[in-house]
């Protein structure tokens, strides 16, 4: 393996990660930024009124997106391990 594909590999590996955990983290903070700003007008500091939303649109973003992500890593994994003997040899 040359430091290039060394290199090539594990930017295509944080690419991944990247494209893959985006949806869940990008829901997560408009969540939170929702339910802050609930809590600000309302003044209420219930730490569960920010946990609570912030799980259920989790588990609903992991219901829609799911299939995507699966895909994605699933596709991303065959590539790497059919491109496996080009890699090290």
């Amino acid at each position: 393996m040359t430091p290039e594909s060394v290199m090539t590999l594990g930017r295509t590996a944080l690419e991944m990660t990247i494209l893959v955990a985006s949806p869940v983290l990008l829901v997560t903070l408009v969540v939170g930024l929702i339910v802050s700003i609930f809590q600000a007008a309302t003044q209420i500091n219930d730490a569960s009124l920010s946990f609570i939303p912030k799980v259920i649109a989790v588990l609903a973003t992991f219901a829609i997106a799911g299939p995507w992500m699966l895909t994605v890593m699933t596709d991303y994994m065959r590539r790497i391990l059919t491109d496996l003997p080009n890699l090290i040899g």
